[in-house]
């Protein structure tokens, strides 16, 4: 969980995709994988991302999704993130944003085996927006930068999907989430946690 989402063609994403294009990143991603813009997102994908520049300022990097190590890490529990070696740092100091139209999620059947079966895909955003900002950490990997989208307990609407979401932020504190100085604690009481959802049609 969260290991999709989607990015619409749209007035709020435009600007940020046409940053993240003129970043001289841009280039050295080229030279080992493609950089993606809008569409389906999935774990590997380079991608626009908010961070803060040498300077501090709200900046847009192509950054690729996925922590190497054993095996890719994509997401980082809330809870446990900051008593985590692999994330420790990156959630005190290495905050980002990842900007979505809305996100993917299977539900979760537990079924007569007492094992869980993957079922229906759903997308979900947060209610009343047409934006969804997923807040990730990120770090640096053989000089190019990398994320992992953070993850928390699910608002009870979405219960019967899957027992985790994404950590949503409002759009008017993703200045301040990813600001290296902030303590991320005090901003998780303000999560998004009230989400519509639709089924996903499939062929």
């Amino acid at each position: 969980m969260c290991s999709r989402y989607w990015t619409d063609e749209s007035p709020e994403l435009r600007p940020i995709v046409e940053e993240m294009n003129r970043s001289p990143l841009v280039t050295r991603w080229h030279e080992t994988t493609a950089v993606k813009s809008y569409g389906e997102i999935r774990p590997t994908d380079v991608v626009p991302v908010l961070a803060p520049n040498r300077a501090g300022k709200k900046t847009v990097y192509p950054m690729k999704w996925g922590y190497s190590g054993k095996s890719l890490l994509i997401n980082a529990r809330s809870e446990t993130a900051a008593e985590k070696p692999m994330f420790r740092e990156d959630w005190a100091r290495h905050r980002c944003i990842v900007p979505a139209s809305w996100y993917f999620e299977w539900e979760h059947r537990l079924g007569n085996d007492g094992k869980k079966h993957t079922g229906d895909k759903y997308m979900i955003q947060p209610r009343n927006s047409t934006m969804t900002w997923l807040c990730g950490l990120y770090r640096i990997e053989k000089g190019l930068p990398v994320f992992a989208v953070l993850t928390r307990e699910p608002g009870e609407e979405i219960r019967f999907i899957h027992d985790r979401m994404p950590l949503i932020m409002p759009e008017k504190l993703v200045d301040k989430w990813i600001r290296p100085d902030m303590k991320p604690e005090e901003l998780l009481p303000c999560a998004l946690t009230d989400m519509v959802f639709e089924k996903v049609k499939t062929e």
